[in-house]
């Protein structure tokens, strides 16, 4: 897997997953904030599937 996502990206999805995965487990928003595993998943593997196949990188070149 090569990354496609930098590091602005990878700090909002961590942020809104985290977010999203709290309000989930203080019931304030019910069961569909578990969903926000998966911003935070991508966060932490710094690769996003919908964006390698919509051609997307927001990753700097080296």
């Amino acid at each position: 897997m090569t990354k496609n996502m930098g590091t602005t990206d990878r700090a909002i999805r961590f942020i809104v997953g985290a977010l999203l995965i709290v309000l989930a487990m203080t019931g304030t928003i019910g069961a569909w904030g578990w969903l926000g595993l998966i911003p935070l998943a991508t966060a932490f593997i710094s690769f996003c599937p919908a964006y390698r196949l919509l051609g997307i990188s927001t990753c700097k070149l080296n």
